[in-house]
């Protein structure tokens, strides 16, 4: 397929993307443009060896494009709803590193807040900004103003963290993997891989460390 051709496949992704982002100051027009940047760029650096889909890495990037309008405007409006997420989001994440001693996956998350994975990283990434509570909209209601977080720091970070998940040996990578992609317990998981509990928790501890080193 053309690189045309795949632009126009995937321009729906950029109408899906630029529809979050409606009634917040900018035209649709604007948006779409900087959607359309985006998927252009994310289709000239897909790099599809990495094991992504290039929706799954052209999503990312496209909404980093459209926030970039927000971030040259200074600002960008958050609604009291999504501030009600982020707290549930922050509330839910500090209690499973609390649990875990590590952060909590994202696809996890959403399921707990039952939305999707791309509200879930929104509603986590606005959980500790420096906030101003003097603005109101129209009705009356007060809003929040919060600096934009790059979305593309956070895919490179993503795929950073596959790379050294790959590099791990076997026995390793699958425990993180039933850890904390499958969510197992530290007790399902030593009985999968014919360890104690003990050993497990061991084990675990000593590769987040090195990954957490590695990730620095």
């Amino acid at each position: 397929m053309t690189r045309d051709e795949l632009i126009e496949k995937n321009l729906g992704l950029v109408h899906s993307c630029c529809r979050k982002f409606m009634g917040r100051s900018i035209e649709y027009d604007d948006l779409y443009s900087a959607g359309c940047i985006g998927l252009i760029k994310a289709i000239d650096n897909f790099d599809e060896t990495l094991g992504y889909k290039l929706s799954t890495y052209a999503v990312p990037v496209i909404l980093g494009e459209i926030k970039r309008l927000f971030r040259d405007g200074g600002m960008i409006k958050v609604s009291r709803s999504l501030k009600e997420l982020s707290l549930k989001a922050t509330k839910i994440a500090e209690d499973y590193k609390k649990e875990h001693c590590a952060d909590i996956p994202i696809s996890l998350l959403a399921q707990k807040l039952n939305v999707d994975i791309y509200k879930a990283s929104e509603a986590l990434s606005l959980s500790t900004p420096v906030m101003s509570l003097t603005a109101h909209t129209e009705d009356g209601e007060k809003e929040l103003d919060i600096p934009s977080v790059s979305i593309e720091d956070n895919l490179i970070e993503k795929m950073s963290l596959e790379t050294i998940l790959n590099s791990l040996d076997d026995t390793d990578r699958e425990l993180i993997t039933l850890r904390y992609y499958k969510h197992k317990t530290q007790v399902q998981t030593a009985k999968e891989l014919g360890l104690t509990q003990v050993q497990v928790s061991r084990k675990e501890k000593k590769i987040l460390t090195a990954m957490r080193q590695k990730l620095m």
